[in-house]
């Protein structure tokens, strides 16, 4: 592909993403699959330059005056240091590229707006949600936001049923990943962003069953649910499963967990995951309720928001609506009420989300214990001194709380919740 066409490809994914809701990765991947003409290096110039818009939507739509996909792109020109003159030549209207620019916007190229942009333009993140964003951070929130602007790392966990973290660690190394030891959960690895992602996935190390794909703000919140100490575990909302697999691990493969969801098709993807890990305590269940019966440790990794993924997806920050964020703390409500019902006797609930706004988070918990008196927060900060011992990792309260900039994990919530004795 030429370089025009390049630019007009990053031009049609985005406008092909404004129409259908899906992931982004997950659209791109189907994009080139009906173009086989493009070359690696094509697919990851074009995949760059839309997530650079995405990254920066807020700022490249106040320079260009818009935020049409065309506008978005031109901007990431600009970003990249290309003059107006280099960006006339590439939108000629010749061939594939895009058409050539229009007066109006030969104008904005040569007229940037005048003074400074406002704080949700420099935080890259929707206005609505700046009060919620001061709600959470106060003043580090800019800082905070401009961390969120950086790619994530790779996290793994190893999964200890069959493999140690040393020797992962060597195998990764000798296959030339940069790989290192987590500075928190045992288990965990991190590997730099871009280093071969897809390819790990096929390796043999992960065919095994040695690890799993999960950060390690997660894996934090596994380690706080003591799953060591139960024997009837409920994982509620689970998905596709990670946080049952990393529970079974923890149980050392024993006693039994239900996976509940409504989505039976993302459940049905757990019985070859637990295949591959050596797992043959978990359990399905699909349907609007769960299981009516008592666990010892319930588990609700909710629905949520998703903000503290956004170096990840950064297309679902511009996606969230308040009327949205209004639909998920009923649902949020729901699902703890749930869990509530199932929590046999002193048995621990853990609350846990990937968001980092408050009324996804304290506020849900707040709302929670009005209802349900009987129940009471457990600090994780004590749970952790006196499950793990050691330094207690950054973001650990009354809350584990994290984010990129504060924990160097994606942004997490758990709150650890057990019936007064």
């Amino acid at each position: 592909m030429k370089p025009a066409a390049r630019i007009q490809a990053a031009i049609d994914i985005l406008d092909g993403l404004n129409a259908i809701r899906l992931p982004a990765d997950r659209f791109i991947r189907d994009f080139f699959r009906a173009r086989r003409y493009a070359g690696s290096k094509d697919r990851a110039s074009v995949t760059e330059r839309v997530y650079a818009v995405f990254r920066h939507r807020a700022s490249f739509a106040w320079r260009m005056g818009g935020d049409s996909p065309r506008a978005l792109v031109i901007a990431s020109l600009l970003k990249e240091g290309a003059s107006a003159d280099e960006i006339a030549e590439f939108f000629i209207g010749d061939g594939y590229g895009p058409a050539a620019l229009a007066d109006s916007e030969r104008a904005v190229l040569i007229a940037p707006p005048l003074g400074e942009a406002p704080p949700h333009i420099r935080g890259e993140y929707p206005q609505f949600l700046e009060g919620e964003l001061n709600r959470a951070f106060g003043e580090r929130m800019e800082d905070e936001m401009q961390a969120m602007l950086s790619r994530a790392p790779i996290d793994l966990r190893v999964n200890t049923l069959k493999a140690v973290r040393e020797d992962v660690l060597a195998a990764l190394r000798a296959e030339n990943y940069q790989a290192e030891a987590s500075p928190h959960s045992p288990n965990a690895i991190r590997i730099p962003s871009g280093e071969g992602s897809a390819a790990l996935s096929r390796s043999k190390l992960f065919e095994s069953g040695a690890f799993e794909f999960q950060d390690e703000a997660a894996q934090i919140a596994v380690l706080l649910s003591n799953a060591k100490a139960a024997k009837r575990v409920l994982d509620l909302a689970a998905g596709a499963g990670g946080k049952s697999l990393a529970l079974a691990a923890e149980m050392q493969n024993r006693g039994e967990i239900t996976a509940h969801d409504i989505d039976e098709g993302r459940l049905r993807q757990i019985e070859p995951r637990a295949l591959r890990a050596g797992i043959s305590i978990i359990q399905t269940h699909a349907g609007p309720r769960p299981p009516n019966r008592p666990f010892d440790l319930v588990f609700l990794d909710s629905p949520c928001s998703g903000s503290g993924t956004w170096r990840r997806q950064p297309e679902n920050k511009w996606r969230l609506t308040p009327e949205r964020l209004d639909e998920l703390n009923a649902l949020q409500d729901m699902l703890l009420d749930q869990a509530a019902a199932r929590a046999a006797g002193s048995a621990r609930m853990v609350y846990a989300t990937c968001s980092i706004l408050a009324r996804e988070n304290e506020d849900r918990v707040a709302a929670f214990l009005t209802r349900h008196p009987a129940f009471a927060i457990r600090p994780a900060a004590d749970i952790w001194r006196e499950s793990m011992g050691g330094e207690t990792p950054p973001g650990l309260g009354e809350f584990f709380k994290a984010s990129p900039l504060s924990t160097g994990t994606d942004g997490f919530f758990a709150a650890i919740l057990q019936r007064r004795g």
